[in-house]
């Protein structure tokens, strides 16, 4: 966030697919974030900047979207748990996991870049198998306890 041309760019690329998907872009804005965009004379345009949100409320938010877009590491991972095509705004990733079964793509942070990926995500659909298990981790737990 501290570069104007790469917020520049996620944020081009964030109002492009917008706008050539005709979707909402709901962007939970952290006061940093949001200061940075004031400070390089950016804008929100096309999308909507809401304020930061509590976990829970942002797990809806993840659950209920047709793509998620980040740059966290722990957001793809739960995009990728709970269906969401997720697309990473950054050139490398340290859940390879969620690459490799096809529920995350690198996009980087040119716009056109991450139109291309967002296309590849919302043609592709949401299958693929969860890499991090299913679910039952506690009672396999609990059975061997026991």
């Amino acid at each position: 966030m501290d570069s104007r041309e790469r917020l520049g760019e996620i944020l081009k690329g964030l109002n492009m697919v917008g706008t050539k998907f005709s979707m909402p872009v709901i962007f939970p804005v952290h006061p940093r974030t949001r200061k940075m965009v004031k400070e390089f004379g950016l804008g929100f345009d096309g999308i909507q900047a809401i304020e930061p949100v509590g976990f829970l409320e942002f797990l809806q938010l993840e659950a209920s979207a047709r793509l998620v877009l980040t740059d966290s590491g722990g957001v793809q991972e739960e995009a990728c748990v709970l269906g969401v095509p997720c697309v990473m705004l950054r050139d490398n990733t340290e859940r390879l996991e969620t690459v490799d079964v096809g529920a995350n793509v690198l996009a980087g942070v040119r716009a056109i870049e991450i139109l291309k990926a967002t296309k590849q995500m919302l043609s592709q659909g949401d299958v693929w198998e969860n890499p991090f298990g299913d679910g039952r981790a506690s009672d396999l737990i609990l059975d061997f306890i026991a």
